[in-house]
């Protein structure tokens, strides 16, 4: 199983249409699963420089989708809240 099909089942059930990559739902569901596993590998190589900086730059994307989501529609925020 590769990383892109571990990605599209983590998005499934925060799409909002079958097509949907791009929602906020779906982005911030990306970026967990990406900051977990690069969290994972933080463990096991902590002097990887560039993989704290990736980590890093993916935990400020989420947050400024959480954000957004958080001003805009606060009910579909706590939804993804719960499911998270």
């Amino acid at each position: 199983m590769t990383m892109k099909d571990d990605l599209l089942k983590v998005a499934e059930p925060f799409k909002r249409h079958k097509d949907d990559n791009g929602s906020p739902e779906v982005q911030i569901a990306i970026l967990t699963y990406e900051v977990g596993m690069l969290q994972e590998h933080l463990k096991q190589h902590d002097k990887d420089v560039d993989a704290k900086r990736s980590l890093l730059k993916k935990v400020a994307r989420r947050r400024k989708f959480v954000k957004y989501l958080k001003e805009t529609d606060l009910e579909r925020y706590n939804l993804v809240a719960k499911k998270l």
